[in-house]
């Protein structure tokens, strides 16, 4: 190891939103400090929700203009499209793919997550959408007329047959449950956008399981019963999987694949710390989890940078999550699972609800359809529950919808 290696006051690992919410937060806090941040995507921080939502119908296509400009306003050193192959937390050290080393005194995992894929599948007409390389070959792929399948009904996958829907493409989603987002909205709510989704011009596949793609003139797609559907580009939306394996080689404490962290973000190895998806933290209303939503990539990174420049600052954010689905969306707080008991709230008209989920007397997560403003209401009635305070029985009229 040379010794002429350079040192860093602060070195983040990852180029997501948390990394940039930390490199301000470090910023601010130690104006004078070095801080490099080093990720092995080639384009620099963008606001990433905005790949799978404004990006297609809002002032831009152009992702640039999501760009967080994280070394203009912080004067990190940023250097895109560098991979970090070792961190080592003894000699405080990591190590990129070109064999340089560079020091820290402190260091931060924000890594992020990884789209998952198919493998033995290798066809530039399949793809994920997680980068903005990602959403650039979509949008090539998205033309007038294209026969585009859209594989998975979860957050990715039902934000992105959506947006799609913008270019003229033929959108078919595709998905294993009965109903769209069953796993997370009740029966009235997903009815309704599976509803709107037709309307839209969405062909439905419920049911269906992908065992397979295969490349030809077009794409195949084979579930395992045996169905096929015809394509000319298919995007994934299987899910992601945490970007650990800095982490593990490093030997940090791991728990159900995400790194564990204390109350101060910090890992188990000194002057180590993680945010973002990949941090196992101990929510204050819902105990020990990882979330993989940019409220929590913001706010965890954010308390990072700050206890990466000394403070001692613990993370008592519990986050929220949000959605657009065409003229639908909702926020959300905890825990979204039907298998819980669930308590709907309706509008006179319809329109708008609020919805419980209830692990017998606990409130477990709140979703507010179509109603605003109310996050901080619903983390209140999650509190309660879990101090045992809530009226259950005025449960229902606690936030008005809409």
């Amino acid at each position: 190891m040379s010794e002429f290696a350079p040192r860093y006051d602060h070195v983040i690992l990852g180029g997501g939103v948390a990394a940039d919410a930390a490199a301000r937060a470090l910023r601010e806090a130690a104006p004078e400090a070095s801080i490099l941040l080093l990720s092995a995507d080639p384009h620099s921080p963008v606001h990433r929700p905005a790949l799978s939502k404004d990006l297609w119908h809002g002032e831009s296509a152009d992702p640039d203009s999501q760009d967080l400009r994280t070394a203009a306003e912080t004067g990190a050193e940023v250097r895109t499209g560098t991979l970090v192959t070792e961190l080592m937390p003894r000699s405080h050290t990591v190590v990129t793919a070109r064999g340089t080393v560079i020091h820290y005194g402190t260091a931060l995992l924000a890594t992020g997550s990884s789209a998952r894929r198919l493998p033995g599948v290798d066809d530039e007409r399949v793809t994920c959408l997680r980068t903005v390389g990602d959403y650039r070959h979509l949008r090539a792929l998205a033309t007038e007329g294209a026969r585009i399948v859209v594989v998975g009904g979860g957050y990715i996958g039902s934000e992105a047959a959506a947006a799609l829907t913008r270019t003229g493409a033929q959108v078919t989603l595709a998905h294993p449950g009965r109903r769209l987002l069953e796993h997370m909205l009740p029966a009235s709510i997903a009815a309704h956008v599976e509803e709107v989704y037709a309307a839209r011009g969405i062909t439905l596949v419920p049911g269906f399981c992908l065992a397979g793609i295969e490349s030809g003139p077009e794409l195949v797609l084979r579930s395992g019963a045996g169905e096929e559907l015809r394509a000319d580009a298919v995007l994934l939306g299987l899910g992601a999987e945490l970007n650990i394996s800095l982490a593990a080689h490093a030997g940090l404490d791991l728990e159900g694949g995400a790194v564990v962290v204390d109350r101060f973000l910090r890992t188990s190895a000194p002057d180590v710390f993680a945010a973002g998806d990949v941090a196992l933290f101990d929510d204050p209303l819902l105990g020990w989890r990882h979330v993989e939503h940019v409220d929590h990539a913001q706010a965890s990174g954010a308390v990072a940078g700050r206890n990466m420049a000394g403070a001692q600052e613990p993370y008592e954010h519990t986050p929220m999550f949000y959605s657009d689905l065409f003229d639908d969306g909702y926020e959300a707080v905890g825990r979204l699972d039907t298998s819980l008991t669930l308590r709907e709230v309706w509008n006179p008209k319809g329109t708008a609800a609020v919805v419980h989920y209830l692990d017998g007397n606990t409130v477990e997560g709140v979703l507010l359809w179509n109603t605003w403003d109310q996050v901080p209401a619903a983390r209140e009635i999650i509190a309660a529950s879990q101090e045992g305070t809530l009226d259950l029985a005025a449960l229902d009229g606690m936030i008005t919808p809409g």
